[in-house]
């Protein structure tokens, strides 16, 4: 058996009473409550952004394609089906394109009058991230003959107009001649953003067309969704040299800055806050193998006067802080798990959803970020109690075994 790993062993059976136990019970704790942090800290992070994420792509792509135009309106100009763009599954990290269109509308019930913007899609639109949002009934259906009758709004339009799904109201264009459609309440969505739900009603493309006079081959605009995000500056210069030049390119971060700004502000202090974390859990690791050194400093003594090297003694003390570090992650990611898994399911952390855009904190599941939180910390752990053996090399055995 190896003498450092068995000796270690030995070492691990102090008293419970004794100081050294006293320290290593604080190390561990240190090391599980530090890891414990860091994970729960992500997995809130990342489900923050995740979420909020999810919420705006539920209103527009990653992308945006429109007429190039200096008019700062909702509407903008019509554009035609030939952008450019048509070969754009060949563009590396693109999965879709998207119609779209908009048309400013007044929406008028027997007691209360609101100002909108609708927003026409067909029947290729991603729903996904948007039924994430829904409160009630359900997403748009869309069919061949005719445009659709059903519109999308958030809770708080339908709460503003008293309205529920199945009820129909009164859309008002203005325009010349001014125009009137009456459509049916589908579904009802709450995303906690006002840039949304304050100012977009979801309804059928075909009805912006009819509204306008437009043909089938006019659109608003185009919708590129990704199959990567984090990818959204290298795609956008690619798009940007294929798409026709009378058009302009928007990226989603642009457009919401202030919200991807926050995002960004966050994941900088959880960065700072962890790093802090680390810190203190490698402190206490090698303040406690000083103590263990010193503690043992007899033993080390009396080790050298039978041979034994300072590599050996050191592997001893390398070998207790490696023991230590594992039993540390281990109860502090079971911790953190079952921390994640109570928020997750349970929803026992309430939050404000109008400072936070959601009314629960968030958990998401990466285990890469698990597993990599694991390795840095085991990582610098373990380089970090290699300092404290160093003095092992300065013992001297006549000078150890005379101290006491």
């Amino acid at each position: 058996m190896n003498l450092s790993r068995y000796i270690a062993g030995r070492l691990s059976g102090a008293r419970s009473d004794s100081f050294t136990a006293s320290v290593t019970k604080i190390a561990k704790f240190s090391v599980g409550l530090g890891i414990a942090i860091m994970i729960v800290s992500f997995a809130i992070l990342q489900g923050f952004r995740h979420e909020i994420q999810a919420k705006i792509f539920s209103f527009g792509g990653h992308l945006q394609v429109s007429k190039f135009d200096t008019n700062n309106s909702f509407e903008g100009y019509p554009m035609g089906t030939s952008t450019g763009l048509e070969d754009y599954k060949n563009i590396p990290g693109v999965e879709k394109l998207q119609p779209f269109a908009r048309k400013t509308a007044i929406i008028k019930t027997e007691d209360e009058v609101l100002g909108v913007v609708l927003k026409g899609v067909d029947s290729t639109y991603d729903f996904r991230s948007m039924k994430q949002n829904l409160v009630s009934g359900s997403v748009m259906e869309f069919n061949d003959t005719a445009a659709s009758e059903h519109v999308m709004m958030s809770q708080i339009m339908a709460d503003k107009l008293r309205l529920k799904v199945g009820d129909r109201l009164l859309f008002y264009f203005i325009q010349n001649p001014p125009r009137v459609r009456k459509l049916e309440v589908k579904g009802i969505f709450k995303t906690g953003l006002e840039e949304f739900d304050n100012v977009y009603v979801i309804g059928d493309l075909r009805q912006i067309r009819e509204l306008n006079q437009w043909p089938d081959s006019l659109v608003g605009g185009y919708e590129i969704l990704l199959t990567d995000f984090t990818q959204i500056d290298t795609v956008a210069s690619q798009v940007f040299d294929k798409m026709n030049y009378d058009l302009q390119l928007e990226k989603i971060t642009d457009t919401y800055a202030q919200l991807f700004d926050w995002l960004e502000l966050l994941k900088r202090n959880v960065i700072i806050f962890l790093v802090l974390i680390i810190f203190v859990a490698t402190f206490n690791m090698v303040s406690t193998l000083f103590i263990m050194i010193l503690e043992r400093t007899n033993m080390i003594g009396a080790l050298k006067a039978m041979g034994a090297t300072n590599g050996q003694i050191r592997g001893i003390f390398l070998h207790r802080g490696l023991k230590l570090t594992i039993s540390g992650l281990i109860g502090g990611n079971l911790l953190a798990l079952a921390f994640c898994l109570i928020q997750d399911y349970f929803h026992v952390i309430p939050l404000d959803p109008e400072n936070y855009y959601m009314d629960t904190v968030p958990i998401y599941w990466d285990w890469r970020i698990w597993v990599g939180i694991n390795g840095i910390t085991f990582l610098l752990t373990m380089l970090s109690i290699l300092l404290p053996t160093l003095m092992i090399a300065r013992i001297h055995p006549v000078k150890a075994i005379k101290f006491d």
